[in-house]
């Protein structure tokens, strides 16, 4: 079940701004552990070393190349590909997962923090397709076999905002990632080319705490974790594994007949939540 045995992954956004378990990392080493060949990029080179480590620890280190570009760059993006085709010859799996939120209404957001949400988190989908699909064109036309396309998007999609924080950019650009997957998947659906997208609810990660204890300038991250725990149906933020396990499930050949569509990843938030009651 779920053998990646062979398959070549390509991961942009696999390391994690701090010890721990990011999105990026988790889904880097499970498509390890299922024996993928997995090509990671970030554009911290301490961010893939802790990923390096993570994978050394479990024996995976020969599965795995750490590769520093930054994916918002068109040259970096077309190097990095480059790169993973050297070294493993083909990708089978592209998930996109470079993201971050910048709060703010139109107003209050400079021109400055509008594009860089719409460089961060919707451009580095783009980028990534643009230089990985025409490899897996190549492999659909020589061996009649395409593959798997992975976007990390947010259920900030649908709008949200906590205690008067607007994220219109986020939203925009999280939104925006969905539809280019639809869109991406109808236009290479007969090329054995799927594409779908792994809309995530709020989680516990490094980066999360990160950005949120600097954003609200918290002094208690115990507080702010417990508050945000009680917002969830289920009584828990989300881990880096619960994102990794679904990007597995649709980058696999178990999900072979699904593409065009997004599995959200958020504890039951979106079926419960009220306008203005959630954070993401």
């Amino acid at each position: 079940m779920l053998d990646l045995t062979r398959k070549v992954a390509f991961v942009a956004g696999a390391g994690s701004v701090a010890e721990g378990w990011g999105n990026g990392r988790a889904t880097a080493v499970l498509l390890a552990r299922q024996g993928a060949k997995v090509f990671g990029t970030d554009y911290s080179e301490d961010a893939l070393t802790g990923t390096t480590t993570a994978m050394d620890k479990e024996g995976l280190g020969d599965s795995w190349t750490p590769y520093k570009a930054d994916m918002t760059s068109n040259g970096d993006v077309e190097r990095a590909v480059r790169e993973c085709l050297k070294r493993y010859g083909r990708i089978d799996i592209l998930v996109n997962n470079i993201g971050g939120s910048q709060p703010g209404d139109p107003v209050s957001l400079t021109v400055e923090q509008w594009d860089g949400q719409m460089e961060r988190n919707l451009k580095t989908a783009f980028l990534g397709c643009k230089h990985v699909i025409p490899v897996m064109e190549k492999q659909f036309e020589k061996e009649g076999k395409g593959g798997a396309i992975v976007n990390i998007s947010s259920i900030a999609s649908t709008s949200f905002q906590v205690g008067g924080r607007v994220h219109v950019a986020y939203a925009a650009s999280k939104a925006g990632v969905e539809a280019f997957s639809r869109a991406t998947a109808i236009c290479y659906v007969k090329k054995a080319i799927r594409v779908n997208s792994v809309v995530v609810g709020m989680m516990a990660t490094p980066l999360v705490a990160a950005r949120l204890t600097q954003q609200l300038g918290v002094s208690d991250p115990t507080a702010l974790a417990a508050k945000r725990n009680a917002l969830v149906p289920m009584g828990r933020m989300g881990e880096a594994w619960d994102v990794a396990h679904a990007t597995l499930f649709l980058a696999s050949d178990e999900a072979g007949y699904i593409t065009a569509t997004k599995l959200i990843v958020d504890g039951g938030v979106t079926a419960t939540r009220h306008n203005g009651d959630v954070a993401a």
